[in-house]
Order: structure tokens, then C-alpha cells, then sequence
């Protein structure tokens, strides 16, 4: 055994809740040692664990944004080898390649030309049901808002917003987190 690391340190390491930790070492996610009561993670066997599911392909991200910096603030956050990051500034751009790809989570501007996100975002849970979507909007409680309502769960972040925001979405979908 290299080091073991407890649950609060495992949890700094992976840049994860304590509760997520627990979670995924009671379901064999997370490779753990039970010594007592307490949970115990070795060092080495987390490291394989890791390189092994970052093995298994990149998440597929999708942003629907008609404010380039907003695309591009994501894209270099997150693209190294985990995520793999696409940019669409047109909502029927976005609406087409839906339906010929699948990601993972879509980031979606509520405000856009041609069709507005609530009607984008109708569509999407046509296509997928099940796919997380998350409304990044300067106008969280507008008309458009309410109307997005309609189509199922989401998350929100508000314009402008901080990067750890995001981070926490995307670690939370990727992760299970």
C-alpha cells in the first residue's frame, strides 16, 4: 500500500464533496478500504482509478451562446483531454447538430437570435430527455425563463458568472458529483 488518504483528503485531492466521496466508495466507484468505521483511500489505487476512467473518453460538452467570449470562457476552462468542447453561436446551428450528436450537458443562453433558448431547449428534450442542460442568463426571471419551465429540470447560472460555477456544474455531471 502507498499512502492512505482519508476522506477529507481524498476529497481536496479530487476537487470533490466529502458526501460525493462517500457515495462513490459505498457504490465500488471509488476504490476504498473500510478500517473500522472509517473509510480509507490508497493513494496509488485512486491515481490508477483515475488514469483508468480518464481512458474512457471525453465528455461532450455543448455551448449555445450568441456571445462568443461566453463559448470561449468555457472551452478554455475546460478542454484538456477529459472534456471535449463545442461553441455554437446560432440556436438552429445548435438544433442541428442535437440531433446528430450526443453530449453530455449543453449549456444554453436563454436570450438568442433566431430561436430563443426556451424554444431551443423544448426541442432538446425531444431529441434527449435526459441530457443536463444548464440556462446561463443575464435574465433570470423573465417571460423567456418561465417558459423554459415548461420543458423539464434544469440548472442556472446567472450572467455574469463566476468559473467555479461552472466547474461545479460540470464536475457534478461528469463526476455524478
Amino acid at each position: 500500500m502507498d499512502e492512505l488518504l482519508t476522506t477529507s483528503k481524498l476529497s481536496k485531492y479530487l476537487d470533490l464533496t466529502p458526501v460525493t466521496i462517500r457515495r462513490k466508495a459505498r457504490n465500488g466507484e471509488i476504490p476504498s478500504i473500510k478500517i473500522g468505521n472509517r473509510l480509507r483511500f490508497d493513494k496509488q489505487q485512486v491515481d490508477m482509478w483515475l488514469m483508468e476512467n480518464s481512458n474512457r473518453g471525453a465528455a461532450q460538452i455543448l455551448v449555445v451562446d450568441d456571445e462568443p467570449t461566453v463559448g470561449d470562457l468555457i472551452k478554455n476552462t475546460f478542454e484538456m483531454g477529459r472534456y471535449q468542447i463545442t461553441t455554437i453561436l446560432s440556436s438552429l446551428e445548435a438544433l442541428q447538430i442535437i440531433k446528430q450528436k450526443h453530449f453530455d450537458l449543453i449549456f444554453l443562453d436563454l436570450l438568442m437570435p433566431e430561436i430563443d433558448g426556451s424554444e431551443l431547449f423544448k426541442h432538446i428534450r425531444e431529441i434527449d430527455k435526459d441530457v443536463p442542460v444548464v440556462i446561463v442568463t443575464g435574465y433570470p426571471h423573465s417571460e423567456v425563463m418561465e417558459k423554459a419551465m415548461e420543458y423539464g429540470p434544469f440548472t442556472v447560472i446567472k450572467k455574469p458568472f463566476m468559473i467555479n460555477d461552472v466547474r461545479s456544474v460540470v464536475r457534478s455531471v461528469t463526476w455524478g458529483g
